[in-house]
């Protein structure tokens, strides 16, 4: 059963409480406020047991307009966390819509699998799908009203595509953006067969705990603006800089080889012409124009197979389209308006 706790806590370190997948439910069981990026009003955060027991944070909101229109589950991309999230969790409640969120394993406030807290790994994508089952079943089917949507960034949306092929999916419709089928050319500094070659070799056991090559400790929330592969809008970009240099603990730094291997695997399996055509869920397939850390690509070649699913574009908009800059942004909801049939605001 999961834990709960209302509101957050105003900016304290939470690094010591994540090291490990032992960490004590209360020290995560809570949201981190900035001046610019406040908590959501009427939040409940608290923590439930991942599909082994790992501890894992979640957060959970009311709507605050009507219509009601169900639950927007929202789930964040590689080194994403709840905080990031705080100002779409807003645009949905205006638009009808409770929200629940949670960090994956290894992530954000969840519990971490390595003594070296900031490398972010996992052995198989499938622990991402059995705490997904754990995350529905304990926190949103008890607490949240139906019906479900799925909002999912990245590598959240390569965890989703897998749901969206079972027999009785909770979700009646899924919004993927920039999804996670294929690394783009430019995130991998070799061709991608010999990359799969090595993250395969190398990403068993104690050597798939080492960072990919070139990989460290730091943050890409802390890197330099410029250059950067996430988003065009500076503002965004230092807000949440100033998230994770406020709450330092919240942030990870590269990939382990053995999350590359994953990885692989994952991309492998959903991009292969046969997934496609067990899809049951209808899915829009929101891709960034600029992307340089998936492929736009492959986005589109899955689009073309798909018999219950739509591509839109947002040029211009670089890998985290919910992060972009005001114009890009209007343009994703309103395709997810569409989309919904969402005709007139919420009131």
């Amino acid at each position: 059963m999961p834990s709960a706790a209302p509101l957050s806590a105003p900016g304290s370190p939470i690094a010591p409480a994540i090291a490990s997948a032992v960490a004590p439910a209360s020290a995560l069981a809570q949201l981190f406020s900035l001046a610019r990026n406040p908590v959501p009003s009427g939040a409940v955060c608290g923590t439930f047991a991942g599909h082994d027991g790992t501890v894992l944070r979640y957060a959970r909101w009311d709507a605050t307009r009507g219509p009601r229109r169900g639950t927007a589950c929202i789930f964040t991309g590689r080194g994403e966390f709840i905080e990031k999230y705080f100002e779409v969790i807003a645009d949905l409640r205006r638009r009808g819509y409770a929200v629940a969120i949670h960090d994956w394993r290894g992530q954000g406030g969840s519990a971490r699998p390595l003594a070296n807290p900031r490398k972010g790994h996992v052995r198989s994508f499938r622990e991402y799908d059995g705490d997904l089952t754990r995350f529905m079943k304990d926190v949103v089917l008890p607490d949240c009203p139906p019906p479900y949507i799925a909002i999912a960034h990245s590598m959240g949306a390569n965890v989703l595509l897998r749901n969206a092929t079972i027999q009785g999916s909770w979700f009646d419709r899924m919004i993927l953006t920039a999804p996670m089928l294929a690394l783009a050319d430019e995130k991998v500094p070799a061709p991608h067969a010999l990359a799969q070659l090595y993250a395969g070799a190398l990403g068993w056991g104690p050597l798939g705990h080492m960072y990919v090559l070139g990989g460290s400790d730091i943050a890409e929330e802390t890197k330099p603006f410029e250059g950067n592969a996430l988003t065009s809008d500076p503002e965004r970009f230092e807000r949440n800089k100033q998230i994770v240099e406020m709450a330092p603990g919240l942030g990870i730094g590269s990939p382990t080889i053995g999350w590359l291997r994953a990885a692989y695997q994952s991309c492998n399996e959903v991009m292969r012409p046969e997934f496609s055509l067990r899809v049951r869920v209808p899915l829009l397939l929101v891709a960034a124009g600029q992307d340089r850390i998936v492929s736009s690509s492959a986005t589109e070649t899955l689009a073309s197979r798909l018999k219950i699913g739509a591509r839109v574009v947002i040029g211009g908009s670089r890998h985290e389209i919910l992060q972009e800059r005001d114009e890009m942004r209007q343009r994703f909801w309103a395709a997810f308006d569409a989309y919904l049939g969402i005709t007139a605001a919420a009131a």
